[in-house]
């Protein structure tokens, strides 16, 4: 990382965006290099939202993993990439920075690192308290329509008709939903993935099991039929069909896959991942012993939510009245089925909150991941999800973010 206190006369660097990527990119910036103009151009009314929405309002600034080969397995696009640049900033490094500004955070039980404060504010003002304090200057409402480049550096138009001139530029607002929304990125000579969404839940439209809303499995494994997909993870029932973890993984892995399908697809759902047909065939078996003057239905011994445990022997045709003794192997067979192998038609997807991300962007081998630095344009940068580079949901996206804004940050060529 580039030492503080080299010093610059007259230099300007404009930044691109108002996101967790460019206020970080801009408040190092600002410190590293005094002297350098710094200025942030957003095209919103509002700095850091989705800062402020993520985690429910708590913002998980990152994730608990000390090792960069585990980390980034944790990215369906841009792991080879971050592994270097992860090697300059990473979640360490995340952790100290805001230690050092006043800011602690707290490790919960699945990995994810939220402020102690339990307030996204607190990181909100951790960033802006730092842009105040070297002088970062920011410019609400601007919209880019063109980057021009010469000589004597950039020259970038917004749609209020007004013009900034900069010796350094990065590009770090976020992911567009429509290719045509690069246009003026590929206007510089830069090619684009397309975009697709990622981290979104699935829709069951009329599907009976949507009245089961807001129970929760541990530990469920989905499978998308006719592919490779699967993960494992916590699952969530809601009013239009499924979330939790293991949704979200599976969409972001699957990404571009499903968006192939028009997102329309069936989703086999293992209920209870550490049985397959045979073995819960033989737990059946003998349950069928064990407590076979039972009511099937009194006795959930799987550890099932009750209440889709009911669900599921009525699928099955499993009438209430039924003794595990009395179980038909028609009525089993439907059983272990709807428990290993539940099917439901996907037909659409909806948006996880306000968090959303999409997989696509700036061609990775287009960028240095050292610097952040364009290999086709000099002193053009790139942070954030406006690259290729995309996590699953538990603070991986953040880390991105904190990661190239900090090193395009220390690697201004001055």
């Amino acid at each position: 990382m580039k030492r503080e206190g080299n010093s610059n006369s007259g230099k300007r660097l404009l930044i691109i965006g108002g996101g967790a990527a460019g206020v970080f990119c801009a408040v190092n910036a600002a410190r590293q290099v005094p002297g350098l103009e710094v200025i942030v151009a957003e095209k919103t009314t509002k700095l850091l939202s989705k800062v402020k929405v993520s985690g429910g309002g708590r913002c998980n600034v990152t994730h608990d993993c000390r090792e960069i080969g585990e980390m980034v397995k944790r990215y369906p696009r841009g792991e080879r990439f971050l592994k270097k640049a992860f090697h300059y900033f990473f979640t360490t490094d995340t952790i100290e920075w805001f230690q050092e500004r006043g800011v602690a955070l707290k490790t919960e039980p699945d990995g994810r690192m939220f402020p102690v404060t339990n307030s996204s504010q607190t990181i909100i003002d951790c960033l802006l308290n730092e842009a105040t304090k070297y002088g970062v200057r920011f410019l609400m409402s601007r919209s880019v329509e063109k980057i021009e480049t010469s000589s004597e550096g950039f020259s970038v138009s917004f749609s209020n008709s007004e013009v900034i001139h900069a010796d350094f530029v990065c590009i770090a607002c976020g992911g567009f939903p429509k290719l045509s929304q690069f246009d003026w990125i590929k206007a510089l000579g830069h090619t684009i993935q397309e975009p697709v969404p990622s981290l979104f839940t699935f829709n069951l439209p009329g599907n009976p099991i949507t009245e089961l809303m807001g129970i929760s499995i541990e530990k469920a494994k989905v499978k998308i039929a006719g592919s490779k997909l699967a993960d494992e993870g916590p699952l969530l029932i809601t009013h239009w069909g499924l979330s939790g973890p293991a949704i979200l993984k599976l969409s972001a892995w699957g990404a571009r896959e499903l968006a192939s399908k028009n997102w329309n697809f069936t989703a086999i759902v293992n209920w209870l991942p550490e049985y397959n047909d045979n073995s819960l065939r033989d737990a059946i078996g003998e349950l069928r012993f064990s407590i076979a003057s039972q009511k099937i239905s009194n006795k959930n011994p799987f550890g099932l939510p009750a209440r889709l445990w009911e669900y599921i022997l009525k699928l099955s045709g499993i009438k209430e009245e039924w003794r595990w003794a009395d179980l038909p192997s028609a009525e089993q067979n439907k059983l272990i089925k709807n428990i290993t192998g539940w099917e439901a038609v996907v037909k659409g997807k909806t948006t996880f909150k306000d968090e959303f991300v999409t997989a696509g962007g700036v061609t990775l081998s287009e960028v240095d991941p050292n610097t952040m630095m364009s290999k086709i344009v000099p002193n053009l940068y790139f942070a954030g999800e406006i690259l290729d580079v995309d996590g699953v949901t538990g603070g991986f996206n953040f880390q991105n973010a904190w990661t190239s804004g900090a090193v395009a940050a220390s690697n201004l060529k001055i």
